[in-house]
């Protein structure tokens, strides 16, 4: 390290981001005169090469050791001015950034002060840098596989992208077969593609990978380790059926006591099943699973003299005694695709979903008018003599979503799509039907989807824009009571049935996976990615990448789209064979370290242990610290109560002459 810092200051306009509002030509003459400076210059954008190369050209003629950047947030541009330094033959450490556009420029408008605070924040950044240390980033060895958790259209994709790439892919899904939502589907708007029929030859793509070791009806137990090198303890719950004897015949099924009398998960309660079950007909595996919640045998020890599953089955393939398997593995990737769950219509007591049989959700609709569903596409209401088909039917749309008083402000984003879609395909098996749709407004956002909003409306199907109060019966009819609000018209609305258009939310399990990856969550519950526009699919914790719904509402198209972008993300960490770690890790004085341990609980990362140290004859406990581990968040430094932990470059000797710096020019 150099004896005497020579530091180079450079002063970003930021276009006029950062010049409208502050005096660059003073800042930078007032940077020239602080202590150890060489020199300071300004430029319109000091990301761009010519601004990266005034740098490297100065600590080449200039001898420059140090350099202070003021420009915009470090997040986005310390990586750059960082490999600039590299370049340039200096360590990458001795950076300094001072954010004078988030922190001064755009939350200013008075040009006076905001140069003021300009100078300040540049003067504390030099005081910083004179003291700042060479670090060197270490790199570790990553495992050559990829967990992707969840087996919908997002898991799929992820896993499949990763696979043909060449890299062992675990995927891992609680229920007994892959395919997710999407499964659930009849048609896919906006092209009214069957969604069995694009979705099932992926489905079995994986189920037929070398590179793919599917572990469906599975749970992940435990992920420990960090990026490169994860291990992970999974759970194979047991199905009570021998996957390798099971040929899928279904006799099992059809003689099982409980035949059809079990709500069906699949088909969103609408058909039922048996105790033992397929999820669909193409489920993938094709093998059959056990309930053990509502098996006879298994909850009351007793089905009839025997259980009838275990006579029909030629195969000998019912085990009653099989138990939960575990098993365990390392990837250097993970891929969380964990979907979403559709909101429940029963917090909208106003609707009637809980009281009336034909209030019912989309996602009954969708089942209740697929060829593959449990009435065969027939859209009837009742049972026997007093079936009818019917020939009123409104839709409500925004159930769920954009809802304050239901905590999800947010927009679904599929539901004004599939709503048109449903009607549709209503308007298809029942051409006579009077079918309208209450809305707040009409989000056709993708591509083919305002052609087909059109579509539908040249079908003759009515928008009313409303947000209905109530539905309750009168006469044996469904009364929707609605202010039509284009022509301020209250309406009461006599139908047959009404089809709520529920919203999607997170997953009431989504805690499990924080837990395990220490993941956050947005202000909408969904997990949060580590940039909404530049890092849209990694997380903060590295490795970690997110895909599909889990990250937020979207369609099938945008699912897949992201899908990619992670595998892409995961692909580019396999492929390297090593990967860097973060250097600016906290690190603990074992001399003064008391051994309270109170570190190791606050640590987010779980990157603190105790252990044992022989200190002057005596053995006594201490923290220490994984560096692989470290994220560099501080908490274990905010929270020592013997200052025995520092983290680098953010040590207090550098930290505190920024502070008396501020104090001198306030």
């Amino acid at each position: 390290m150099n004896s005497k810092p020579k530091i180079g200051v450079y002063i970003c306009h930021c276009g006029i981001n950062v010049a409208k509002t502050v005096d660059v030509d003073e800042v930078t003459e007032f940077s020239s005169q602080l202590p150890y400076v060489k020199l300071a210059r300004n430029y319109s954008y000091m990301c761009s090469d010519p601004g990266q190369n005034l740098i490297k050209d100065d600590i080449a003629n200039e001898g420059l050791n140090r350099v202070v950047v003021a420009s915009c947030s470090p997040r986005m541009h310390e990586p750059t001015f960082r490999k600039t330094l590299i370049e340039a033959g200096i360590n990458p450490f001795f950076l300094e950034m001072a954010n004078i556009r988030e922190h001064c420029s755009w939350v200013h408008q008075d040009k006076e002060e905001a140069t003021e605070k300009a100078k300040k924040l540049v003067a504390a950044s030099v005081s910083k840098a004179r003291l700042l240390e060479p670090l060197e980033e270490k790199e570790v060895e990553v495992e050559p596989a990829s967990l992707v958790i969840g087996g919908g259209i997002a898991g799929i994709q992820a896993a499949l992208d990763i696979a043909n790439a060449g890299f062992k892919v675990y995927m891992v899904e609680k229920t007994p077969s892959i395919g997710g939502k999407m499964a659930q589907l009849d048609k896919t708007f906006p092209t009214l593609d069957c969604s069995a029929c694009i979705l099932t030859p992926k489905m079995v793509d994986v189920d037929a990978h070398p590179n793919i070791e599917l572990l469906t009806y599975s749970q992940v137990e435990e992920i420990s380790g960090y990026v490169g090198n994860f291990d992970v303890k999974v759970r194979k719950k047991a199905r009570y059926v021998d996957m390798e004897k099971c040929t899928g015949c279904g006799l099992c099924a059809e003689e099982c006591r409980l035949a059809d009398r079990i709500p069906s998960e699949f088909d969103a309660g609408v058909g039922k099943r048996s105790g033992i079950y397929l999820p669909f007909p193409q489920a993938v595996p094709a093998k059959f699973t056990i309930d053990p919640e509502r098996c006879l045998f298994l909850t009351r020890g007793k089905c009839g003299k025997s259980p009838k599953c275990v006579d029909v089955c030629t195969a000998e393939a019912i085990d009653f005694e099989q138990k939960d398997e575990f098993v365990e593995f390392k990837v250097g990737a993970v891929i969380v695709a964990t979907g979403y769950d559709v909101f429940d219509a029963s917090r909208k007591p106003e609707y009637g979903y809980d009281n009336y049989d034909n209030v019912l959700t989309g996602l009954e609709m969708e089942r209740l008018v697929s060829a593959s569903g449990p009435t065969g596409g027939s859209i009837a209401l009742g049972e026997g003599e007093e079936a009818y088909v019917p020939k009123d039917i409104a839709f409500i749309k925004c159930v769920g979503s954009r809802d304050e008083s239901v905590g999800n402000e947010y927009c679904s984003r599929v539901c004004c799509m599939y709503t048109a879609k449903l009607a549709h395909l209503v308007k298809e098996k029942i051409p006579e039907a009077n079918v309208r749709i209450y809305y707040m407004d009409v989000r056709a956002f993708g591509k083919g989807f305002e052609e087909f909003y059109d579509r539908v409306r040249r079908e003759g199907i009515r928008y009313i824009r409303g947000n209905p109060s109530e539905i309750f019966k009168r006469n044996g009819r469904l009364v929707v009571k609605v202010e039509d609000t284009l022509t301020a018209t209250p309406l009461e609305d006599e139908v047959d049935l009404v089809v709520l258009a529920v919203g999607l939310e997170p997953r009431k399990d989504s805690r499990e996976i924080i837990d395990l990856l220490r993941l956050s969550q947005s202000g909408d519950r969904f997990y949060l990615e580590a940039h909404p526009k530049l890092a849209p699919v990694d997380t903060a914790t590295d490795g970690v990448f997110v895909a599909g719904c889990a990250q937020g509402p979207k369609d099938i198209p945008d699912s897949v789209a992201q899908a990619k972008g992670a595998a892409s993300s995961a692909l580019g960490l396999l492929a390297s064979g090593r990967v860097k770690v973060e250097a600016q890790v906290s690190v603990v004085d074992e001399a003064t370290c008391r051994g309270c341990a109170y570190c190791v609980e606050i640590c987010p990362y779980g990157a603190i242990e105790m252990v044992n140290v022989n200190r002057m004859g005596h053995e006594v406990q201490v923290a220490q610290v994984n560096e692989v581990l470290c994220k560099g968040c501080g908490a274990c430094v905010a929270g020592c109560f013997s200052g025995s932990i520092q983290q680098r470059s953010f040590k207090d000797r550098q930290i505190l002459p920024q502070i008396a710096v501020l104090g001198v020019l306030r």
